[in-house]
């Protein structure tokens, strides 16, 4: 059959697929029967370059998500169509194929056409079965029921395996350039032998996440199958590989959840029915889309609430979070546990370090102070920057004889040599059980101690240096 006037027809990229049912290297497998001049030019610089019945390889990389839907395409006998994003073309891609009428039955023969456009269009992701659908709302409404965002996500993940009928369900964030990554939720089904997945999660299981973006490899997905699956993968990551089959995890859909061009986790589920891998597809790659926006937000929501906490010179929290702290406390909203212990601590001479040497000079010292803080504090204790040389530690939940060990701490470090000095003033509820009372016990013991150093000190009075 002459298949150029066929395809020349289409006004959008098209192409006739030939799937050869007996052959299982893909390069025989899956080939390019003829194509329309929109298609050609997507993939040689000069049409006169295309070649007929070759490997689709040789215009394309090798996709293992493309070759899975021509098989199911061919088998189903039915059309599929599916618009996902396609991190190697940086766009968003709607794909159909359809079957076509062969006289050989062990060569079947596929329409495959599609459209790309470097925004996602709701229309077209709106334009799923019913069943996905169903589920993607479902997944709406979960994060719509709390505003616990944790509480919500475990709702969701649990939601996600029920409707993929699997048997585990995963969420993992990543950050590539701090090279870290957190579990966010998982749910497994009631299986006494599953174990958590944190119980696999090691300083070394960074190194199984580094392949996942290869073995997906610039598509939208990670699909496993079947045993030949499993040993294509095994090739690329045989570690983690090795452990899903000593897991017998033996299906597995990926995605990658992605915001602004960067990958910021993955949703996979494991061990489903192979014949619903199509729905579980369409399920988890929609659901990825929304989450994706929903945990950057919540990533960036709790970035400026940390940005607005914390000291950015120091690293401690800063007035605001004092401010904050203090006034939940007083209003009862979040009562400070007690017995509790304030500790003052204000840097010495750093309006004199400042002038002779140099505010980053000044700065360090400041970073210094931090530093030594942080190294001595104990367990219910956070640290505040609340002025420009001034600290506040507040001990929660402490009696009063390890809170006076905790304070001679302070006071035994505070003067070491090559370290930046300061002076430290404390308070146990016990004396002033009103916050602020205690604050300002602390303040006052503080500056008794600060006028004892600059008498032993005057040189680093900036009183006495701008004289």
């Amino acid at each position: 059959m002459e298949y150029k006037r066929f395809v020349d027809n289409f006004s959008r990229v098209a192409c006739v697929l030939a799937v050869n049912l007996k052959e299982t290297d893909s390069n025989n497998r899956y080939l390019i029967v003829d194509a329309n001049d929109a298609y050609k030019r997507t993939v040689v610089k000069n049409i006169e370059d295309f070649a007929v019945d070759v490997p689709y390889t040789r215009y394309i990389p090798k996709a293992k998500n493309f070759e899975n839907l021509c098989d199911n395409c061919v088998m189903d006998n039915k059309p599929i169509h599916t618009y996902f994003d396609i991190e190697l073309y940086n766009a968003w891609m709607e794909v159909f194929f359809t079957p076509l009428t062969s006289d050989d039955p062990d060569r079947k023969l596929i329409l495959f056409s599609y459209e790309m456009n470097p925004k996602a269009d709701v229309d077209k992701l709106a334009d799923i079965s019913s069943e996905t659908a169903t589920a993607v709302i479902k997944t709406c409404l979960k994060l719509r029921e709390t505003k616990d965002f944790q509480k919500a996500m475990d709702a969701v993940i649990a939601d996600i395996r029920e409707q993929c009928s699997a048997k585990r369900c995963s969420i993992l964030l990543t950050d590539f350039e701090k090279r870290e990554y957190s579990l966010l939720c998982e749910n497994y089904d009631g299986d006494p032998n599953q174990l958590p997945m944190t119980a696999f999660l090691n300083e070394d299981f960074y190194k199984i996440i580094e392949t996942w973006p290869r073995l997906i490899d610039k598509s939208n997905c990670f699909v496993i199958t079947n045993k030949s699956d499993l040993e294509e993968a095994h090739k690329i990551a045989p570690e983690w590989i090795d452990s899903l089959k000593s897991d017998k995890i033996n299906t597995l859909v990926i995605y990658p959840l992605r915001s602004d061009n960067k990958t910021i986790g993955y949703i996979w589920a494991g061990n489903f029915d192979p014949s619903k891998t199509l729905m579980i597809k369409e399920t988890l790659g929609i659901t990825a889309f929304i989450l994706s926006a929903e945990i950057a937000n919540e990533m960036n929501v709790r970035k400026m609430k940390i940005m607005s906490s914390t000291d950015l010179l120091t690293g401690v929290f800063n007035r605001n979070a004092m401010n904050n702290r203090i006034s939940e406390d007083l209003n009862g909203s979040n009562p400070i546990p007690r017995p509790f212990g304030i500790c003052f601590i204000d840097v010495n001479g750093l309006k004199a370090t400042n002038d002779l040497k140099g505010h980053e000079a000044g700065d360090n010292l400041l970073k210094d102070v931090a530093a030594i803080l942080n190294g001595l504090r104990m367990p219910g204790s956070d640290i505040y920057r609340v002025g420009g040389d001034e600290f506040m530690v507040i001990v929660s939940k402490t009696v009063r004889a390890d809170f006076e060990r905790f304070s001679r701490s302070l006071l035994d470090n505070s003067e070491l040599p090559g370290r930046a000095h300061f002076a430290v003033g404390s308070c146990h509820s016990d004396d002033a059980d009103d916050v602020i009372k205690a604050m300002q016990r602390a303040d006052a013991d503080m500056y008794v101690v600060k006028a004892e150093y600059y008498s032993r000190h005057p040189e680093m009075d900036w009183h006495n240096s701008n004289a």
